[in-house]
């Protein structure tokens, strides 16, 4: 007798919103900013979209086919400090 290994959902995702912190949810929840805004932030991405490593995730969709471009711009963080960050536009999504 085979003795079943944890929950059968555990590993589905269950929430079609997106909402945990996997790479894969990261990846749509900037897919779904690029599609209402057309352009992130690297502060936009953790501020709104709850993304510490965006860079990851837009290599990530760029392997996948997706056509993305970082312009280097300054932005001023919560705290009003300017810093140097990327602007990452989606140009053209993945075949």
């Amino acid at each position: 007798m085979e003795k079943e290994k944890g929950h059968p959902q555990a590993a589905q995702n269950t929430q079609p919103d997106h909402n945990d912190n996997s790479a894969h949810s990261q990846s749509m929840r900037l897919l779904a900013a690029f599609e209402a805004r057309r352009s992130v932030t690297t502060i936009e991405a953790r501020g709104d979209l709850d993304i510490l490593m965006s860079a990851a995730r837009v290599f990530e969709l760029s392997a996948r086919g997706f056509e993305i471009v970082t312009i280097w711009t300054n932005a001023p963080t919560e705290c009003g400090r300017r810093h140097r960050v990327a602007r990452y536009v989606l140009m053209k999504v993945a075949p």
